[in-house]
């Protein structure tokens, strides 16, 4: 199979990388926390003027129709700089649901609006004090509200950035049986292609540190006890690529082999995340642990991704589930279902 990014890919790619890196740095973070907010205006203006809020939407509701790779490549480069805006579950998960729904919707007409999302498989709901619409579910069945129309309260995160409520309601609009599985792979494969970028800028903070730090008078960088963890978890970036990329490619297929290949996607890339972010702490000794070092808003992002969309323990499941229940072997790497 080959996984060669198109140009048009490539150029999402870079435009949201350097978009990201002029617009959320560790300047940013700080100015953010220290107000309590999670979200700046000026960046979010000009995330939906490059029309990432409304990629993965369908032409018929005023997006640009594109998949789930493209959007994959946007979060790997939310995840390189911790982005604190609710850019992947809107646009990613949220959005698609609801123009899959009610594509009518008045949420949808507004690229700048941010939708929410109640799923199963999280127990609380992701920034749902700044959304236009909350997509609610119940026995199945999905539901849309306004924020007049929810209680919420709020939760805290080990994630400073991440915004969590617990959402109570009686009255919404219903909007029929909402696909949770489909909503639940995005979710999943969006937050493995996070860790992938959480993982990446990591690893260059610690790298960029041991050739700053001096002991005994050379770069710390210099010593093979640096070197070896700090390219242990390079390796394990590099496997997790090629693995987020495949389930990217073929979630359309909706089936055992697509869906195990998205739970070992989270699984590794969200495990590369968390090594490589210790790492990078533990490269920069005691002080990697303090707040004067960014290196631990990567760790605390990674480890609040682990848990969302699947606890490991499920996304575990779903693998073993398909090895056990599917032909196995290097002939079926990239099977799928017979029609």
């Amino acid at each position: 199979m080959d996984f060669t990014l198109s140009e048009e890919q490539q150029m999402f790619a870079e435009t949201a990388r350097s978009l990201f890196a002029d617009t959320c740095t560790p300047d940013h973070w700080r100015r953010l926390m220290e107000a309590g907010q999670s979200r700046d205006p000026a960046r979010w203006q000009a995330i939906v003027e490059t029309g990432f809020t409304q990629l993965l939407l369908p032409e018929s509701a005023g997006g640009l129709g594109l998949g789930e790779l493209d959007f994959a490549l946007i979060a790997e480069a939310a995840g390189s700089v911790a982005l604190p805006d609710p850019l992947v579950e809107s646009a990613g998960i949220a959005s698609p649901m609801l123009a899959a729904l009610a594509p009518d919707h008045p949420a949808l007409a507004d690229p700048s609006a941010t939708i929410a999302i109640q799923h199963p498989a999280n127990p609380f709901v992701a920034d749902a004090d700044s959304a236009a619409a909350i997509i609610l579910h119940r026995d199945g069945q999905a539901f849309v509200a306004t924020r007049d129309q929810v209680r919420l309260m709020r939760r805290d995160s080990i994630d400073p950035f991440r915004r969590l409520f617990a959402v109570e309601w009686s009255e919404a609009t219903p909007l029929g049986t909402g696909d949770w599985n489909l909503a639940l792979d995005r979710g999943a494969l969006f937050a493995a292609a996070q860790g992938l970028g959480l993982a990446q800028r990591a690893v260059d903070m610690g790298v960029a540190y041991a050739k700053e730090r001096q002991q005994f008078g050379k770069p710390i960088g210099s010593y093979q006890a640096v070197k070896h963890h700090l390219a242990s978890a390079q390796v394990a970036i590099e496997f997790a690529r090629p693995v987020v990329y495949a389930a990217a490619a073929q979630i359309g297929q909706r089936d055992a082999f697509s869906q195990a290949r998205i739970s070992h996607a989270k699984i590794v890339a969200l495990e590369a995340a968390d090594q490589a972010a210790r790492t990078s702490i533990q490269v920069h000794g005691a002080m990697g642990y303090s707040w004067e070092v960014d290196v631990h808003l990567f760790l605390k992002r990674a480890l609040a991704l682990t848990n969302c969309w699947g606890t490991p323990a499920f996304h575990r499941a779903r693998v073993a589930e398909r090895l056990f229940s599917r032909p196995a072997g290097p002939d079926q790497t990239f099977a799928r279902e017979a029609a």
